[in-house]
């Protein structure tokens, strides 16, 4: 669901010279709850994301659509682990895991093991998780977003959101957006087996042409 920007309408101001004497100028008690009313409707119009939901779910369109993009996701707890992903559209994915890399083209995953490269075939939409890992896109109708201000990520100025969703399950995850509306960063802390977990999702070189992935020879 993508937001367009309202049109600003043009103001037409007609000047009328009906009498040889100007009309009495209103006064400046008068005139201002006129100005006061416009500011609001102005403010409105040039910022037609009007709720912290249409900016999260707009950033979650603009990063689905993205051309290409890297990412390196943390993952700290019981199983701590760093990996690296690069993404090319509309299918191609590289994946630096402390086992080796995993290259995915269309439905077939190249494992790369100690030097050796075997081709696996994937079932059916085993590549969702990794465009929208907490299932934004899927689950948009449920979200609830909290704006937590403007902040500085790494250097960059960005806006910082709690978000929750009821679906598939209760699930809430901090997201931060910069200011292009594409994401930075994704924080989600939870449990598994028993013991808590957190996982940091970093994202950078959008539409970057200079990403290329190709299957291993």
């Amino acid at each position: 669901m993508t937001l367009r920007p309202l049109a600003l309408g043009c103001l037409v101001v007609a000047i009328v010279a009906c009498k040889p004497s100007p009309p009495a100028e209103p006064s400046a008690a008068a005139a201002a709850p006129a100005s006061a009313a416009a500011v609001p409707e102005a403010t409105a119009a040039l910022n037609p994301l009007a709720s912290p939901e249409d900016e999260v779910k707009a950033s979650m369109d603009k990063f689905l659509k993205a051309r290409s993009f890297h990412a390196v996701m943390v993952m700290e707890g019981a199983r701590g682990m760093t990996n690296e992903m690069d993404f090319v559209a509309p299918d191609r994915y590289r994946m630096k895991m402390p086992v080796g890399t995993q290259i995915i083209i269309g439905d077939n995953m190249y494992m790369q093991i100690e030097g050796r490269s075997m081709k696996v075939p994937l079932p059916k939409g085993q590549l969702n998780q990794w465009r929208d890992p907490l299932k934004i896109e899927e689950n948009k109708a449920g979200l609830s977003v909290e704006a937590l201000g403007d902040v500085t990520l790494d250097g960059k100025a960005a806006k910082k959101y709690l978000v929750r969703h009821t679906q598939p399950e209760a699930s809430e995850f901090t997201f931060w957006i910069g200011a292009d509306g594409l994401p930075l960063q994704l924080l989600h802390q939870g449990q598994a087996q028993g013991k808590p977990y957190s996982m940091t999702l970093h994202y950078s070189r959008f539409d970057d042409p200079t990403i290329t992935i190709d299957p291993p020879q």
